[in-house]
């Protein structure tokens, strides 16, 4: 023939293949020349195994680099090596051929060499050998004369692999990989197949593959047809699933099959998370199996690759095609799901019961979104993690089909139905809702455990420095502009610092010649909007480590009473601005409120009392007075009352969600 850039045709080749995709390429050869001479029941194909002589230490064996494939098939007549010797050969296009299977071999292996007896058109024997050329001729170094052999057959010797690609080590293994690739052979209901062994080199270890058909039993129910797409014209498709036993590390899968070979698979567990792990007959927990769903089709024989390595259609529907890869593998899935009815069931079924158990005592706010979900799409062996965040991804689902449905109403609402429509959105919004509002109680919950487990001496006997229990109600040297909503916890203090205007913790007051209160808020209540600015409150926080108390010493620098009072003088002076630069508007009559909260020692209570003239609360738990000069509220309270109003505050949340 003409002579071809062989090297180029090669490179052309797909990544779509491995290592196992010539060693099947010729066995299947071998098995279609077999068949040609209607050898029967003494057909055979003898599959060696070619290692290297560098030893795998942890294995104990020798890596593969090649393989002796021998069969009793027809041989290399002339007309079988004409059509080797033509590139995109039609010679056995009525059995699938593709004309380019030889190529994909040379992509994965250095040497391609042919030894092959075949009958004369005049009934004499002959030994043809002959290797498949890298450059520009497809045969190379041919031989062809006269043999006494009395039996047709061809070893083909495939020899030194290339690329990053290998073969596992194991006999068994490599017969458990090569099995499901050639079941399709096995499996037709019109051929018989010839015996197949696997070996080393010197014939020992031999494994009939045939013989692991025991291993593999179909499934009836999971045999089934299907045609895509809905519209005409439409493509038949049929699935014919099995179980595999002793898979070892193998996985459900679904295989596209084109001329009876395997060529793409993909998992199961793509489409249905509960195929992710092999499974178990009930009856007998020893016997492991994965299931295996075998696509056949003449859409799929039409269109497979030359180097059958995929298939020419895309993934997904298009333009152009209306039948895509994954719309195929959706009915191959739900077919294989059916196969397996109860096995699936009782796993879907451990898959909610570990997502319901994570929501009651974890996550109790995505109760209702738990409710509304399939958990068709969470993986089978799901962490916690792994569940919110699923739910999470349902809840905003839900939460924009409700933003729809009342889109929907709004614009094609009638009054013939729309309390019915309305009456069914309210109802999923209030529940969005709710869902929201135990989260945060939840949060809330936790919050108040951490804040009072902040208050407690530590495993050596201390207590924690201010800062911390600090940084739980607001971050230390952060405002609000700095600080979202969700990012503190001022409510542990008072519910109305919530919706401060704006807060400042622990920075320096008139860049940094006023001090530095521990927070600073500037509160922005409804009802005091628009011209009336200075009559917002000023609320100013102090707070002191447990049990420390030295701060009432008369000669102590750090008298909080004090400090709060020099900074409501500053801010009515005028003397501290907003982070934007602008003043901070205050009258003489705008209402400001200090807060000292530390641990109320008899010490402190002396020093309130005796000292400062406050006056006790009757919880006993804080004191307070009026500084006539500045114009401030003070109230001195301990973290046990903290903790203990905020409690109460939120118990009834508690209760009413059940947490």
């Amino acid at each position: 023939m003409n002579k071809i850039n062989i090297g180029r045709a090669v490179n052309n080749i797909l990544p779509r293949t491995n290592s196992y995709t010539p060693l099947v390429e010729v066995i299947v050869n071998a098995i279609e020349s077999v068949q040609e001479a209607n050898r029967g029941s003494d057909g055979k194909v003898e599959i060696r195994v070619l290692r290297s002589n560098q030893l795998n230490v942890e294995a104990g064996l020798h890596p593969v680099e090649g393989f002796e494939i021998t069969d009793n098939g027809v041989g290399f007549n002339d007309i079988h090596l004409d059509a080797f010797d033509t590139l995109y050969t039609d010679q056995k296009i009525h059995q699938g051929g593709r004309g380019f299977g030889r190529f994909v071999c040379i992509k994965h292996f250095k040497h391609y060499n042919v030894e092959s007896v075949y009958r004369s058109d005049d009934g004499v024997f002959m030994l043809r050998k002959f290797s498949m050329g890298r450059m520009t001729e497809i045969i190379e170094n041919e031989t062809n004369e006269e043999t006494d052999r009395s039996d047709t057959g061809t070893t083909v010797r495939l020899h030194t692999l290339l690329g990053s690609t290998s073969f596992d080590l194991r006999l068994d293994t490599i017969a458990k990989v090569l099995v499901p690739r050639i079941l399709p052979f096995f499996i037709h209901e019109h051929f018989s197949p010839p015996k197949i062994v696997l070996s080393e080199i010197d014939d020992s270890l031999a494994i009939t593959l045939n013989d692991y058909l025991q291993f593999i039993q179909e499934i009836e129910e999971g045999r089934d047809d299907f045609e895509l797409p809905e519209q005409s014209p439409q493509e038949n498709f049929t699935v014919r699933t099995f179980k595999i036993y002793n898979p070892r590390n193998l996985t459900n899968q679904i295989s596209l099959i084109a001329h009876h070979r395997e060529v793409v698979e993909t998992p199961i567990k793509k489409y249905i998370p509960e195929f992710e792990d092999a499974f178990y007959e009930p009856d007998d927990p020893v016997s492991k199996y994965i299931v295996k769903a075998y696509v056949f089709g003449e859409y799929l024989d039409r269109n497979v690759s030359v180097e059958r390595g995929g298939f020419e259609f895309g993934n997904d529907l298009n333009l152009f095609e209306s039948i895509g890869k994954e719309n195929i593998e959706k009915q191959a899935a739900e077919i294989a799901r059916r196969a397996i009815g109860k096995e699936y069931d009782t796993r879907k079924s451990k898959k909610l019961e570990r997502a319901q158990k994570f929501v009651d005592s974890d996550a109790i706010w995505l109760k209702n979104v738990l409710a509304e979900s399939d958990l068709a799409q969470l993986p089978l062996n799901a962490s916690n993690e792994q569940i919110e965040e699923y739910l999470h991804g349902e809840k905003l689902i839900q939460e924009r089909r409700i933003r729809d449905e009342v889109q929907k109403v709004l614009i094609n609402g009638s009054l013939a139905n729309i309390d019915s429509n309305v009456t069914k959105i309210v109802v999923q919004a209030s529940q969005t809702s709710k869902d929201n509002l135990v989260r945060y109680v939840a949060f809330r919950r936790s919050i108040l455990e951490l804040f009072q487990k902040s208050l407690e001496k530590n495993e050596n006997g201390d207590y924690l420095h201010e800062g911390a229990v600090h940084d739980i109600i607001f971050p230390r040297g952060k405002d609000s502009d700095s600080t979202p909503f969700d990012s503190h916890n001022l409510w542990l203090i008072d519910e109305r610092l919530n919706f401060s205007n704006y807060v400042t913790s622990d920075k320096p007051l008139g860049g940094g010649s006023l001090g530095r209160p521990d927070l600073l808020i500037y509160d922005n209540q409804v009802l005091f909007r628009g011209d009336e600015t200075e009559s917002n409150p000023i609320t100013i926080l102090e707070f002191k480590r447990p049990k420390r108390d030295d701060f009432t010493n008369r000669r102590s620098s750090i008298n909080p009473i004090d400090q709060l009072i020099g900074y409501v003088i500053d801010i009515r002076k005028g003397k501290h601005s907003t982070p934007t630069g602008r003043p901070c508007i205050v009258s003489e009559n705008t209402p400001a409120y200090g807060y000292i909260v530390c641990d109320i020692t008899p010490r402190i209570i002396d020093w309130l009392t005796l000292e400062k003239s406050f006056t006790p609360m009757s919880d006993g738990l804080g004191w307070f007075s009026w500084a006539q000069g500045p114009k401030l509220y003070i109230e001195v309270i301990s973290w046990d009352k903290i903790i203990k109003d905020a409690v109460i505050r939120n118990k009834v949340f508690f209760k009413k969600l059940g947490i």
